[in-house]
């Protein structure tokens, strides 16, 4: 069912091995994959206290509600048909009806083809406060680099003084330009930064905003005005929104989803922080009730810590299924 021999956005095969990727994907997912584990793996006949054990796991990990309903009456469904008894059968099962709800969220960003039709093509990233926005922005540019493009970061959270000193320094380790202000106006940085990148015929621009929480209605409607800014700067621009989410939060992932994307028409989710005390589920919470493309997953604080959502690696990790 699971083939963990992929093609990377570049096209080169990539070979998923025991101590690479899935395995620190497994191991940030360990808290919910070891109950399902202890679940799984204990024997006996598939039935009702089973089940409702597992809709206490999912809901515990973040899956929600409505996604575990969902789930759990594919998961019925697909054991009548597949004649299965058997607890330890449940395992791949599930994984097939995980697998069905989030493949289709699973679509990379395709920066090089894109970067053909726009230059620069233009990511603005959003979310709330402290959900890792600047540091996925430095991974995303090395990610960017290694795919062949030229990269300019424009420093648009221009509230907190040590996000500027945050984003120059992963701009320094990937020795790109970093276009900031002292203070001044979001917008504006970021239509300097779009300006700059068509001088200097830079592929990609990364457009960094300050975190602000769903709530906060007037700073909501500060980065519809830095949308329409850039698109002043360049029109159809930006192309690719992303909102950044803390796969911490659990549920309210799933509220800043809504709230960012009824404000800017988001593109694609950056899940990070699944190398912590991640429970993951909330993947499924969004696939269900507001499902938006998830480009990357982060699971650590290192350059090459963010890669394409891959959904087989994801379900796999999180189920400790074999590699």
């Amino acid at each position: 069912m699971f083939s963990f021999l992929k093609k990377n956005p570049s096209g080169t095969p990539e070979e998923k091995s025991g101590n690479g990727w899935v395995a620190r994907l497994k191991s940030g997912l360990a808290r919910t994959g070891s109950q399902l584990t202890g679940l799984f793996g204990r024997g006996g006949k598939i039935d009702d206290d089973l089940y409702e054990e597992l809709e206490t796991i999912l809901i515990t990990a973040d899956v929600g509600m409505d996604a575990t309903s969902a789930l759990l009456a594919d998961l019925r469904r697909y054991v009548r048909e597949h004649h299965l008894s058997e607890a330890a059968q449940l395992r791949e099962a599930l994984a097939h009806c995980l697998l069905k709800l989030l493949k289709p969220l699973a679509q990379p960003l395709q920066a090089p083809d894109q970067v053909k039709a726009h230059k620069p093509f233009v990511i603005m990233l959003c979310g709330v406060n402290g959900a890792g926005k600047t540091t996925s922005i430095g991974k995303l540019a090395k990610y960017l680099q290694s795919q062949g493009l030229s990269v300019l970061l424009a420093a648009g959270d221009t509230f907190r003084a040590a996000a500027r000193e945050q984003l120059a320094a992963w701009g320094e380790r990937n020795n790109v330009t970093v276009i900031a202000q002292q203070g001044g106006d979001a917008a504006a940085v970021i239509y300097d930064a779009v300006q700059a990148a068509q001088a200097r015929k830079i592929d990609v621009v990364l457009a960094d905003t300050a975190g602000r929480l769903t709530t906060q209605a007037h700073l909501m409607e500060e980065i519809k005005k830095v949308k329409r800014v850039i698109a002043k700067a360049l029109p159809e621009a930006p192309h690719e929104v992303l909102l950044v989410l803390d796969a911490n939060t659990g549920q309210n992932a799933l509220s800043q989803v809504k709230a960012f994307d009824e404000a800017l028409g988001v593109t694609g989710l950056i899940l990070t922080k699944l190398d912590g005390t991640a429970k993951g589920g909330v993947i499924a919470a969004i696939a269900r009730a507001h499902p938006i493309p998830v480009r990357f997953i982060g699971v650590g604080e290192g350059l090459d810590d963010l890669r394409p959502f891959f959904a087989e690696d994801f379900v796999a990790a999180l189920l400790g299924l074999d590699e």
